[in-house]
């Protein structure tokens, strides 16, 4: 099968650079899929499960935040706040930033902090899915191999 160079970076570190099959990501109107030699574009990227498939390796899933996609030239730069492998993620953790997140929508602030809240609500409950629904243990060690 056919490849193409992708980087994945959040804004803590480099999470993974290196050959690719498919790439899967959540976008503005759903999930979109790229292949090799995929034509040029920018993709705005929303909190969900991305899938991204190594030669050779089974489909890896993650979960990720706001960001970018940027593909050109067969090449492919995912530009994210956050990316996470689910046994990386603290369910306890995300289940109180979801509850937090909903009890600051609740107290009809200030429409900037209502939409800080809800994009925290969207990470949090994000990464609950990808946790539930791809497992791993609650909470573990960062893996290397990704």
């Amino acid at each position: 099968m056919n490849t193409f160079y992708m980087e994945i970076l959040s804004a803590d570190n480099p999470f993974y650079a290196g050959p690719c099959e498919s790439l899967i990501i959540p976008s503005l109107r759903g999930q979109y899929g790229i292949l090799a030699h995929h034509s040029n574009t920018i993709i705005a990227v929303v909190p969900g499960a991305m899938f991204y498939r190594i030669l050779g390796q089974e489909t890896k899933v993650v979960s990720v935040s706001h960001g970018l996609v940027k593909v050109e030239d067969n090449r492919v730069l995912v530009l994210v706040d956050s990316v996470e492998l689910p046994e990386e993620i603290d369910a306890n953790r995300a289940k109180r930033a979801a509850d937090e997140a909903r009890e600051a929508i609740m107290q009809n602030r200030s429409i900037r902090e209502y939409h800080t809240a809800q994009t925290r609500l969207a990470r949090a409950v994000s990464r609950l899915r990808v946790k539930g629904s791809y497992g791993g243990p609650q909470n573990s060690q960062k893996r290397k191999d990704r």
